[in-house]
Protein backbone atom coordinates (compact mmCIF):
# COMPACT_ATOMS: atom_id res chain seq x y z
CA UNK A 1 0.00 0.00 0.00
CA UNK A 2 1.33 3.40 -1.00
CA UNK A 3 1.32 6.07 1.72
CA UNK A 4 -1.86 6.01 3.57
CA UNK A 5 -4.01 7.60 6.27
CA UNK A 6 -4.50 4.62 9.10
CA UNK A 7 -6.38 4.89 12.12
CA UNK A 8 -5.22 2.73 15.30
CA UNK A 9 -7.00 2.22 17.94
CA UNK A 10 -5.25 0.92 21.11
CA UNK A 11 -1.87 2.25 19.23
CA UNK A 12 -0.07 3.19 23.05
CA UNK A 13 -0.31 -0.21 23.95
CA UNK A 14 1.83 -3.62 23.42
CA UNK A 15 1.18 -4.82 19.84
CA UNK A 16 -0.72 -1.03 19.44
CA UNK A 17 2.74 0.90 19.34
CA UNK A 18 4.77 -1.24 17.31
CA UNK A 19 2.30 -2.05 15.10
CA UNK A 20 2.18 2.10 15.07
CA UNK A 21 5.90 2.51 14.37
CA UNK A 22 5.78 0.08 11.60
CA UNK A 23 3.40 1.78 10.11
CA UNK A 24 5.14 4.62 10.23
CA UNK A 25 8.60 3.65 9.79
CA UNK A 26 7.17 2.32 6.29
CA UNK A 27 6.02 6.06 5.16
CA UNK A 28 2.10 5.96 6.97
CA UNK A 29 0.29 9.01 8.19
CA UNK A 30 -1.60 7.97 11.68
CA UNK A 31 -3.97 8.39 14.06
CA UNK A 32 -3.88 6.78 17.25
CA UNK A 33 -6.64 6.87 19.66
CA UNK A 34 -6.12 5.34 23.13
CA UNK A 35 -7.80 5.60 26.27
CA UNK A 36 -4.61 4.41 28.09
CA UNK A 37 -6.93 2.21 30.60
CA UNK A 38 -5.55 2.24 34.22
CA UNK A 39 -5.27 -1.88 33.43
CA UNK A 40 -1.98 -1.46 34.33
CA UNK A 41 0.06 1.62 35.10
CA UNK A 42 -0.42 4.36 31.64
CA UNK A 43 2.74 5.54 32.80
CA UNK A 44 3.94 2.43 30.55
CA UNK A 45 1.71 3.40 27.45
CA UNK A 46 3.33 7.11 27.58
CA UNK A 47 6.49 5.52 27.12
CA UNK A 48 5.41 4.00 24.35
CA UNK A 49 4.00 7.05 22.86
CA UNK A 50 7.36 9.04 23.19
CA UNK A 51 8.92 6.47 20.86
CA UNK A 52 5.92 7.07 18.13
CA UNK A 53 6.04 11.00 18.78
CA UNK A 54 9.51 11.39 17.17
CA UNK A 55 7.68 10.65 13.95
CA UNK A 56 5.80 13.85 12.30
CA UNK A 57 3.19 12.08 10.82
CA UNK A 58 2.19 10.85 14.25
CA UNK A 59 -1.24 11.76 15.53
CA UNK A 60 -2.35 10.93 19.10
CA UNK A 61 -6.04 11.48 20.62
CA UNK A 62 -6.75 10.27 24.65
CA UNK A 63 -10.06 8.68 24.08
CA UNK A 64 -12.47 5.75 24.99
CA UNK A 65 -13.95 4.35 21.81
CA UNK A 66 -16.81 2.74 23.78
CA UNK A 67 -18.17 6.44 25.22
CA UNK A 68 -17.67 8.59 22.03
CA UNK A 69 -20.88 10.56 20.18
CA UNK A 70 -20.77 9.67 16.51
CA UNK A 71 -20.09 13.22 16.32
CA UNK A 72 -16.72 13.22 17.68
CA UNK A 73 -15.69 11.08 14.49
CA UNK A 74 -17.26 13.55 12.33
CA UNK A 75 -15.67 16.68 14.01
CA UNK A 76 -12.04 15.11 14.58
CA UNK A 77 -11.35 13.46 11.19
CA UNK A 78 -14.20 15.46 9.08
CA UNK A 79 -11.14 16.58 6.52
CA UNK A 80 -9.15 12.95 6.88
CA UNK A 81 -9.35 10.68 4.12
CA UNK A 82 -8.76 7.62 5.61
CA UNK A 83 -7.47 4.03 4.06
CA UNK A 84 -8.20 2.18 6.56
CA UNK A 85 -8.59 1.19 10.29
CA UNK A 86 -6.43 -1.17 12.70
CA UNK A 87 -8.45 -2.14 15.41
CA UNK A 88 -6.43 -2.82 18.11
CA UNK A 89 -8.20 -1.54 21.12
CA UNK A 90 -9.94 -3.90 23.58
CA UNK A 91 -10.48 -4.81 27.37
CA UNK A 92 -7.50 -7.59 27.77
CA UNK A 93 -8.15 -10.29 30.11
CA UNK A 94 -9.94 -13.77 30.68
CA UNK A 95 -9.98 -13.71 33.95
CA UNK A 96 -11.18 -10.21 35.07
CA UNK A 97 -13.58 -10.63 32.27
CA UNK A 98 -15.35 -13.28 34.20
CA UNK A 99 -16.41 -10.43 37.00
CA UNK A 100 -16.70 -7.73 34.30
CA UNK A 101 -18.47 -8.64 31.36
CA UNK A 102 -20.66 -5.91 30.73
CA UNK A 103 -17.32 -3.59 30.41
CA UNK A 104 -15.77 -5.99 28.42
CA UNK A 105 -19.31 -6.03 26.09
CA UNK A 106 -19.48 -2.29 26.14
CA UNK A 107 -15.89 -1.58 24.94
CA UNK A 108 -15.00 -5.13 22.91
CA UNK A 109 -18.27 -5.20 20.98
CA UNK A 110 -19.79 -1.64 21.26
CA UNK A 111 -16.60 0.07 21.02
CA UNK A 112 -16.35 -1.82 17.66
CA UNK A 113 -19.59 -1.14 16.28
CA UNK A 114 -19.03 2.56 16.60
CA UNK A 115 -15.73 2.07 14.65
CA UNK A 116 -17.94 0.01 12.35
CA UNK A 117 -20.41 2.64 11.69
CA UNK A 118 -17.88 5.44 11.45
CA UNK A 119 -15.97 2.94 8.88
CA UNK A 120 -19.13 2.64 6.79
CA UNK A 121 -19.84 6.78 6.78
CA UNK A 122 -16.41 7.71 5.98
CA UNK A 123 -16.63 4.70 3.14
CA UNK A 124 -13.16 3.52 4.74
CA UNK A 125 -12.41 0.79 2.52
CA UNK A 126 -10.25 -1.52 4.98
CA UNK A 127 -11.14 -2.63 8.23
CA UNK A 128 -8.71 -5.10 10.30
CA UNK A 129 -10.19 -6.46 13.89
CA UNK A 130 -7.70 -7.68 16.20
CA UNK A 131 -9.55 -11.03 17.58
CA UNK A 132 -7.81 -13.84 20.05
CA UNK A 133 -7.85 -17.17 19.59
CA UNK A 134 -10.03 -17.38 22.76
CA UNK A 135 -12.99 -17.95 19.84
CA UNK A 136 -12.18 -21.25 19.38
CA UNK A 137 -12.85 -22.93 23.24
CA UNK A 138 -10.95 -25.66 24.13
CA UNK A 139 -11.58 -26.78 20.63
CA UNK A 140 -10.17 -30.20 20.98
CA UNK A 141 -9.30 -30.84 16.95
CA UNK A 142 -5.95 -28.75 16.82
CA UNK A 143 -4.34 -27.04 14.63
CA UNK A 144 -6.97 -24.97 15.01
CA UNK A 145 -8.38 -23.97 11.50
CA UNK A 146 -10.74 -20.94 10.65
CA UNK A 147 -13.10 -23.05 9.23
CA UNK A 148 -13.43 -24.58 12.53
CA UNK A 149 -16.90 -24.94 14.15
CA UNK A 150 -16.81 -21.92 16.77
CA UNK A 151 -19.68 -21.37 18.99
CA UNK A 152 -18.30 -22.21 22.94
CA UNK A 153 -16.11 -19.13 24.43
CA UNK A 154 -15.38 -19.88 28.00
CA UNK A 155 -15.09 -16.23 29.40
CA UNK A 156 -16.84 -13.31 28.55
CA UNK A 157 -13.52 -11.77 26.88
CA UNK A 158 -13.73 -14.63 24.05
CA UNK A 159 -17.70 -13.99 23.99
CA UNK A 160 -16.77 -10.39 23.02
CA UNK A 161 -14.30 -11.07 20.15
CA UNK A 162 -16.43 -13.53 18.76
CA UNK A 163 -19.57 -11.31 18.80
CA UNK A 164 -17.59 -8.52 17.56
CA UNK A 165 -15.87 -10.80 14.48
CA UNK A 166 -19.58 -11.83 13.69
CA UNK A 167 -20.85 -8.28 13.53
CA UNK A 168 -17.95 -7.13 11.77
CA UNK A 169 -18.86 -9.38 8.85
CA UNK A 170 -22.25 -8.16 8.95
CA UNK A 171 -21.00 -4.85 8.40
CA UNK A 172 -18.71 -5.71 4.96
CA UNK A 173 -21.71 -7.65 3.50
CA UNK A 174 -24.51 -4.71 4.23
CA UNK A 175 -21.63 -2.51 3.30
CA UNK A 176 -19.05 -3.77 1.04
CA UNK A 177 -16.54 -2.55 2.71
CA UNK A 178 -13.10 -4.50 3.61
CA UNK A 179 -13.41 -6.88 6.93
CA UNK A 180 -10.19 -8.82 8.41
CA UNK A 181 -9.93 -10.39 11.48
CA UNK A 182 -7.24 -11.43 13.03
CA UNK A 183 -6.89 -14.12 15.84
CA UNK A 184 -3.80 -13.41 17.55
CA UNK A 185 -2.39 -16.36 19.55
CA UNK A 186 -0.52 -15.52 22.67
CA UNK A 187 1.49 -12.63 21.71
CA UNK A 188 4.88 -11.77 23.82
CA UNK A 189 7.70 -9.93 23.68
CA UNK A 190 9.08 -6.10 24.59
CA UNK A 191 6.86 -3.79 25.55
CA UNK A 192 4.24 -7.45 26.74
CA UNK A 193 1.65 -5.98 29.33
CA UNK A 194 2.86 -7.04 32.95
CA UNK A 195 -0.20 -9.24 33.55
CA UNK A 196 0.97 -11.44 31.24
CA UNK A 197 2.60 -14.66 31.53
CA UNK A 198 6.05 -14.28 29.98
CA UNK A 199 6.29 -11.04 31.64
CA UNK A 200 4.69 -11.51 35.10
CA UNK A 201 6.81 -15.16 35.68
CA UNK A 202 9.91 -13.36 34.23
CA UNK A 203 9.46 -10.24 37.55
CA UNK A 204 8.53 -13.41 40.00
CA UNK A 205 11.59 -15.56 39.10
CA UNK A 206 14.00 -12.28 39.01
CA UNK A 207 12.73 -11.29 42.55
CA UNK A 208 12.78 -14.65 43.89
CA UNK A 209 8.79 -15.37 44.26
CA UNK A 210 6.34 -18.37 43.67
CA UNK A 211 5.42 -18.63 40.56
CA UNK A 212 1.73 -20.44 40.29
CA UNK A 213 0.81 -22.41 37.89
CA UNK A 214 -2.78 -23.28 37.27
CA UNK A 215 -4.52 -26.48 36.20
CA UNK A 216 -2.69 -29.09 33.87
CA UNK A 217 1.33 -28.63 34.16
CA UNK A 218 1.47 -30.27 30.64
CA UNK A 219 -0.86 -27.14 28.84
CA UNK A 220 0.64 -25.36 25.53
CA UNK A 221 0.09 -22.19 24.31
CA UNK A 222 1.13 -20.86 20.66
CA UNK A 223 3.89 -18.54 21.45
CA UNK A 224 3.88 -15.83 18.91
CA UNK A 225 6.24 -13.17 18.85
CA UNK A 226 5.51 -9.70 18.41
CA UNK A 227 7.53 -8.80 14.95
CA UNK A 228 5.62 -11.79 13.51
CA UNK A 229 2.62 -10.58 14.95
CA UNK A 230 3.19 -6.92 13.11
CA UNK A 231 4.70 -8.83 9.80
CA UNK A 232 1.02 -10.96 9.87
CA UNK A 233 -0.47 -6.72 10.18
CA UNK A 234 1.57 -5.20 7.70
CA UNK A 235 0.53 -8.12 4.87
CA UNK A 236 -3.61 -7.87 6.30
CA UNK A 237 -3.29 -4.13 4.96
CA UNK A 238 -1.89 -5.28 2.00
CA UNK A 239 -4.36 -7.90 1.66
CA UNK A 240 -7.15 -7.46 -1.53
CA UNK A 241 -9.34 -10.10 -0.97
CA UNK A 242 -12.35 -10.04 0.63
CA UNK A 243 -13.61 -10.12 3.82
CA UNK A 244 -11.31 -13.22 5.89
CA UNK A 245 -10.21 -14.44 8.73
CA UNK A 246 -6.87 -15.32 9.52
CA UNK A 247 -5.08 -16.96 12.16
CA UNK A 248 -1.77 -15.41 12.86
CA UNK A 249 0.31 -18.03 15.53
CA UNK A 250 2.96 -19.60 15.73
CA UNK A 251 2.33 -22.90 15.08
CA UNK A 252 4.54 -24.59 17.26
CA UNK A 253 2.71 -25.21 20.49
CA UNK A 254 5.10 -25.22 24.09
CA UNK A 255 4.11 -26.51 26.60
CA UNK A 256 3.99 -24.27 30.12
CA UNK A 257 6.94 -25.66 31.60
CA UNK A 258 9.25 -25.74 28.93
CA UNK A 259 8.90 -21.94 28.16
CA UNK A 260 9.45 -21.25 32.26
CA UNK A 261 12.42 -23.31 32.39
CA UNK A 262 13.24 -21.15 28.88
CA UNK A 263 13.04 -18.20 31.33
CA UNK A 264 15.38 -19.58 34.41
CA UNK A 265 17.67 -20.55 31.46
CA UNK A 266 18.22 -17.01 30.10
CA UNK A 267 18.11 -15.62 33.96
CA UNK A 268 20.23 -17.87 34.98
CA UNK A 269 17.97 -18.32 37.97
CA UNK A 270 15.23 -21.12 39.37
CA UNK A 271 11.98 -20.93 39.41
CA UNK A 272 10.09 -21.58 42.62
CA UNK A 273 6.85 -23.34 41.28
CA UNK A 274 3.95 -24.50 42.71
CA UNK A 275 1.07 -26.06 40.90
CA UNK A 276 -2.73 -25.16 42.00
CA UNK A 277 -6.23 -26.32 40.58
CA UNK A 278 -7.26 -24.93 37.12
CA UNK A 279 -9.49 -21.82 36.64
CA UNK A 280 -12.40 -20.92 35.25
CA UNK A 281 -12.04 -19.46 31.55
CA UNK A 282 -8.70 -21.07 30.88
CA UNK A 283 -7.96 -23.23 27.99
CA UNK A 284 -5.47 -26.31 28.11
CA UNK A 285 -3.89 -25.91 24.79
CA UNK A 286 -3.80 -23.48 21.91
CA UNK A 287 -2.35 -24.45 18.62
CA UNK A 288 -2.83 -22.19 14.89
CA UNK A 289 -2.84 -24.09 11.75
CA UNK A 290 -1.24 -20.73 9.74
CA UNK A 291 -1.94 -22.73 6.53
CA UNK A 292 -4.54 -20.01 5.39
CA UNK A 293 -2.13 -16.79 6.79
CA UNK A 294 0.48 -18.65 4.64
CA UNK A 295 -1.22 -18.75 1.41
CA UNK A 296 -3.32 -15.86 1.55
CA UNK A 297 -0.93 -13.20 3.06
CA UNK A 298 2.56 -15.04 2.67
CA UNK A 299 2.73 -14.64 6.96
CA UNK A 300 5.37 -17.00 8.20
CA UNK A 301 6.69 -16.86 11.18
CA UNK A 302 10.41 -16.94 11.84
CA UNK A 303 11.37 -16.40 15.91
CA UNK A 304 11.07 -19.32 18.16
CA UNK A 305 10.34 -19.57 22.37
CA UNK A 306 14.45 -19.35 22.83
CA UNK A 307 15.03 -16.64 20.59
CA UNK A 308 11.92 -14.30 21.36
CA UNK A 309 12.21 -14.97 25.39
CA UNK A 310 16.20 -14.13 25.23
CA UNK A 311 14.89 -10.53 23.56
CA UNK A 312 12.11 -10.18 26.40
CA UNK A 313 14.71 -10.45 28.58
CA UNK A 314 17.28 -8.23 27.38
CA UNK A 315 14.82 -5.59 26.59
CA UNK A 316 13.39 -5.80 30.32
CA UNK A 317 17.03 -6.13 31.56
CA UNK A 318 17.87 -2.31 29.51
CA UNK A 319 14.34 -0.77 30.47
CA UNK A 320 15.75 -1.84 34.13
CA UNK A 321 18.92 -0.24 33.87
CA UNK A 322 17.65 2.92 32.38
CA UNK A 323 14.59 3.41 34.86
CA UNK A 324 12.42 4.17 31.77
CA UNK A 325 9.59 2.26 33.51
CA UNK A 326 7.32 2.30 36.56
CA UNK A 327 6.66 -0.55 38.80
CA UNK A 328 3.37 -2.48 37.89
CA UNK A 329 0.69 -1.75 40.17
CA UNK A 330 -2.87 -3.08 39.63
CA UNK A 331 -5.30 -0.50 39.61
Amino acid sequence: MEKANVLVTGGAGFIGSHVTEKLLESGHKVYCIDNLDRFYDPAIKMQNLLLCQKYPDFHFIKADISKLPFSFWKENFKNISFNAIIHLAAKAGVRPSIYQSKEYFDTNLSGTIALLDFARGAAIPKFIFASSSSVYGNNPHVPWQEDDRIGDPLSPYAASKLAAEQIGRVYSHLFEFQFIALRFFTVYGPRQRPDLAIHKFYNLINEGKPVVLYGDKRSTRDYTYISDIVTGIMAALEYNGKENIFNLGNSKPVELLKMIHVLEDKLQKKADIIFEPEQAGDVQHTFASIEKAFTQLRYWPIIGIEEGIEAFVRWKKETEQTRLFHPYHQH
